[in-house]
């Protein structure tokens, strides 16, 4: 599932030092600002403990995580929705994304230039905030002129709706709001899809600290805290050049040690990148076996024929049943013959709705 998560930020705030952490596609980092000018996509392995934990029960001869793909957006100055900076390209690159990781600068290092001349991320964060709105309610604006004339002299249901939407997005980024925090209901979702606002989108805030900051956070973090409190946002602390550090280390014991110095139990790129995968509404199912222990990515609500479909196009065609084992199950008896001597194997039809943490096997005829 080619979904992505687009880091975006000010210059210089630490975008591109936790993207080399996170992939192994190297985005350069400097100094100075807009080092990072086309989009660098990396393809980033999620960590997932249950993966490992049916690889020991079953010994496969592979093992195979799934992945998330992150983009790294150069940095956005304000202006940007009109053009300045890498305006235009900085937004056209942002909507082809499907969620937004917001990295903000919360530590003090007078080696680091900002280029506003000061550290604050409550002003940053208001800087992108207000471009991305700008930019959105150009688009409302320029679709309520279009829908305007069908609302009011043809009657058109659905074109009322649409207009009804519009308007109450518009009272919401005038002001200074994002169009996330408008309310929508289950119908009323599919009708605006096609405007693909960039304030719509999902977004987790990374608070980028200094390594004395990565547990606890300091008062920068506190400032982003409260001023995302009413926005339907999630924060995440993480220390990037902590996190370049941890990279270096060439075994897993090293890495484990240097987070326990650090009174970290699991490093922030880990975190990072499960919080980016529940973002982007994604979830695991899992198949097992000798040949191979494998996580496979499905949209959270996805039914048992589509998650098939994920493995092979004809699995979902001649799609017949699915076989679940709940990973809890599996990990408590040890095996599939076990789980299937004690009956704990349910056989699912169509309507099944993929759970994660489930442990598949698709029946199917074409």
């Amino acid at each position: 599932m080619a979904l992505q998560c687009g880091i975006v930020g000010l210059p210089n705030v630490g975008k591109s030092t936790l993207f080399n952490c996170l992939s192994n596609a190297k985005a350069q980092a400097a100094n100075f600002p807009f080092c990072t000018i086309e989009p660098n996509v990396g393809v980033i392995t999620v960590p997932d403990e249950r993966l490992n934990k049916l690889a020991e029960i079953d010994h496969p001869q592979r093992v195979i995580p799934t992945t998330v793909e992150i983009v790294d957006i150069a940095g956005l100055v304000k202006g940007a929705s009109k053009g300045e900076g890498l305006g235009n390209k900085f937004l056209a690159n942002i909507r082809e994304t499907d969620a937004i990781l917001h990295v903000l600068r919360c530590f003090d290092d007078e080696n680091v230039t900002h280029v506003d001349g000061s550290v604050d991320p409550v002003r940053d964060k208001e800087i992108i905030d207000m471009e991305l709105q700008l930019k959105d309610l150009e688009t409302v604006e320029s679709r309520i002129q279009k829908v305007q004339k069908q609302a009011q002299t043809g009657g058109d249901k659905t074109a009322k709706a649409v207009l009804d939407i519009l308007l109450r997005y518009k009272a919401a980024l005038e002001a200074g709001k994002s169009a996330r925090t408008v309310e929508l209901t289950k119908e009323e979702k599919p009708i605006v899809k096609d405007l693909f606002l960039l304030t719509t989108k999902p977004i987790l805030y990374v608070c980028n600290v200094d390594e004395a900051s990565a547990v606890s956070g300091n008062k920068y973090t506190q400032a982003v805290a409260e001023a995302i409190k009413e926005e339907k946002a999630d924060m995440l602390i993480v220390a990037a050049a902590t996190e370049a550090d941890i990279a270096e280390l060439e075994t897993y014991e090293e890495r484990q040690m240097f987070l326990e110095e650090v009174g970290l139990k699991e490093s922030g790129v880990a975190r990072l990148i499960k919080a980016a995968y529940k973002l982007l509404d994604l979830q695991t199912f899992f198949t097992s076996g000798a040949d191979e222990t494998r996580a496979w990515t499905f949209r959270r609500g996805m039914k048992a024929p589509q998650c098939a479909g994920i493995i092979h196009t004809d699995f979902e065609k001649g799609f017949i049943r699915a076989e679940v084992i709940k990973y809890e199950d599996y990990v408590a008896l040890g095996s599939e013959a076990a789980c299937r001597e004690a009956g704990k194997i349910s056989i699912e039809g169509k309507e099944y709705i993929g759970q994660d943490g489930d442990i598949m096997h698709f029946r199917f005829n074409v």
